[in-house]
């Protein structure tokens, strides 16, 4: 067996053939980790998107661990489904967490790192665009974890959480997990690349791509506050 190094917990393929005691576990894995990740504080640095593509490409022995379905379509399908199933829970447990605590965050004083001002501007952000920011929110790392808390902090409209909860929840799973399929199977047909030998560049591809637009809404908003503070400056006189 071997040996194991806390780096591999960063990996996707690292959890999809996990084994314990012989018994491969990775679809329970997988799904765990979806909901992890979309319900629980803790889940932010879990590898969501990477796991879902590479879930695509392993998707054969990942259901293989539950039952055999001959048809290739139909195991993609179910796959994508249980994943969106637990997508689903873990936006709707991180929704229930984040009413249950919203009492407390708008009783709260402001300190330096909390205030209680950016709790009425997300209301007003789930308002405006609730089912785009879930929508959108789940494609995109580290947001995807706490788009569902802030909404239930913020009291959005449960029913309409519901909705794009899972409509975003069927999107994310069937796009990454059917991607990854069928992109394997194009390039080892069309090209005779067997992308399971280039999983390390693959999930470096997948950070870039879902890290990037983070990096660039950062970057936009800080140009933006300090744009507004010199202007706050100018108006009163302090240049």
């Amino acid at each position: 067996m071997d040996s194991f190094h806390w780096t591999q917990l960063l990996n996707p393929e690292f959890y999809i053939n996990l084994e314990i005691g012989g018994v491969a576990v990775g679809i329970y894995v997988v799904l765990f980790i979806v909901f992890a990740e979309t319900g629980l504080f803790a889940g932010f640095f879990l590898p969501g998107d990477s796991l879902l593509f590479l879930a695509g490409i392993y998707s054969g022995e990942l259901m293989g661990t539950l039952f055999n379905i001959e048809s290739d379509f139909l195991n993609v399908v179910i796959l994508a489904l249980l994943v969106a199933g637990a997508g689903i829970v873990g936006n709707t447990f991180g929704y229930w967490f984040g009413a249950k605590s919203g009492n407390y965050l708008y009783n709260k004083k402001d300190t330096f790192w909390f205030k209680k001002k950016y709790l009425y501007q997300s209301h007003d952000f789930f308002e405006k665009h609730g089912g785009r920011a879930i929508v959108f929110a789940r494609f995109l790392p580290i947001i995807r974890t706490f788009a569902p808390i802030i909404a239930g902090v913020v009291k959005m409209d449960r029913k309409k959480f519901m909705l794009y909860n899972i409509i975003s929840s069927i999107l994310w799973a069937f796009t990454l997990i059917f991607s990854g399929h069928y992109l394997y199977e194009l390039f080892l047909a069309k090209l005779n690349i067997d992308l399971k030998s280039y999983i390390e560049y693959i999930i470096l591809i997948i950070i870039a791509v879902t890290t990037v637009p983070l990096v660039l809404n950062a970057l936009k908003g800080k140009k933006v506050t300090e744009e507004e503070a010199e202007e706050e400056a100018e108006k009163h006189g302090d240049f």
